[in-house]
């Protein structure tokens, strides 16, 4: 593994073809770890690289949760439901060319699994027998790697470590992003008690910069920590200047039955943001995404074109915007959604290394433009289905 990474660097400059695997934005734990072993393993077996451009030269998609468009990519794609990614690149590697895997990959791709399944406690869920299986197979064929409770705690600690960390640095160390109809929810999971978090000074400023400068409509915080029977807390948090949007929200997660998040309202003292204690901390953040989705759909129906009025296939953001100003006469001051929207931001830096890869940052992309080609197509496809039908 050190040759490999080592060698790395001199691809880069001879301006070689490249072979890119690529994680998670987040950079989290599995998704780092995932993308290096699962490179260095096609580094050792590949008899080619990829030469096409780099938009283009997807070749295979390796991945432990659902695909979440609407229609897989044109590639390979392998999808299994495990508790880590790092346990299906472990297959990959045992079962495509177990000579190369040394020590040193082994105990990155041991500790990943670990982590993300908690330990491989039955009673979190997370663990499915494929990971367990795995942990055992790497055991195996290294008896020296650290054992179970000394690595999980170890990482534990690191990945919970928030100190020196400004209230934007938590809210994007692990963030996901839902769009649905120009509106924008962003999801982050903070580690450490949502009464602390609650009492950060200048909190509700910080909020309202953060969804200003990144042009989200909601944010939802969901705390984890272990208590001191090591057993994990789950709280909720919901962010949102409009008074309809964030209702609607709410009301879809404390009746939900499938899955039930048992939610019981904490006090909160901030205007515009509802926080609540989960008694179903089987719930993570991505069994809560199911839900968001199908409280915007809740949103949506309940703005529908009154009759007599032409339909179209997708509101328009104008219309968006109307509603939710009718909604709440509280909107974040300064937020205008004719503004032209800041470049996106870099990747957040994750706490377990010095800086980030991507500091320069992303191109600049207008969320605006996107969303009217997108109601472009929807009303050419419209238009084009009406005529067949005459």
């Amino acid at each position: 593994m050190e040759d490999y990474l080592q060698g790395c660097r001199a691809a880069l400059q001879e301006s070689r073809p490249l072979h890119v695997v690529l994680g998670n934005e987040a950079c989290d734990l599995d998704s780092m770890v995932s993308a290096l072993a699962l490179a260095f393993y096609l580094a050792k077996v590949s008899t080619r690289l990829s030469d096409a451009a780099l938009e283009e030269a997807v070749v295979e998609v390796l991945d432990h949760r659902p695909i979440e468009q609407k229609h897989c990519p044109p590639c390979h794609v392998s999808v299994e439901l495990v508790g880590s990614c790092a346990t299906l690149v472990t297959e990959r590697i045992l079962q495509g060319a177990p000579e190369i895997l040394d020590r040193q990959t082994a105990a990155l791709l041991h500790g990943t699994i670990i982590l993300d399944c908690v330990n491989m406690d039955l009673k979190i869920g997370k663990a499915t027998l494929k990971d367990s299986k795995y942990v055992e197979k790497l055991e195996a064929l290294f008896p020296d790697l650290p054992k179970r409770n000394d690595i999980f705690d170890s990482l534990q600690k690191a990945k919970f470590d928030v100190s020196g960390l400004t209230t934007e640095q938590m809210l994007r160390k692990d963030q996901k992003t839902i769009c649905r109809q120009g509106i924008k929810v962003a999801i982050s999971a903070i580690y450490m008690d949502l009464e602390a978090f609650l009492q950060r000074s200048d909190l509700l400023a910080d909020l309202h910069a953060f969804c200003q400068a990144h042009s989200y409509d909601v944010l939802v915080a969901m705390t984890i920590f272990f208590n001191t029977d090591n057993e994990p807390v789950r709280q909720l948090a919901i962010f949102c200047p409009h008074g309809a949007l964030r209702m609607t929200i709410c009301g879809v997660l404390e009746s939900s039955s499938s899955p039930s998040l048992k939610l019981t309202p904490a006090p909160s003292t901030h205007p515009h943001l509802q926080a609540y204690l989960q008694g179903n901390t089987q719930v993570s953040r991505k069994k809560l995404l199911p839900l968001l989705q199908e409280a915007l759909s809740v949103y949506f129906d309940s703005m529908k074109i009154p009759s007599g009025q032409p339909e179209t296939g997708v509101a328009s953001r104008e219309q968006v915007d109307k509603e939710l100003d009718r909604a709440s006469n509280s909107l974040i001051p300064g937020l205008s959604q004719d503004e032209e929207d800041p470049p996106l931001p870099p990747t957040p830096m994750n706490s377990l290394v010095d800086e980030c890869p991507l500091d320069q940052g992303l191109p600049k992309l207008s969320a605006e433009a996107v969303f009217e080609k997108c109601s472009q197509i929807s009303l050419s496809q419209s238009t084009t289905a009406s005529l067949s039908k005459k």
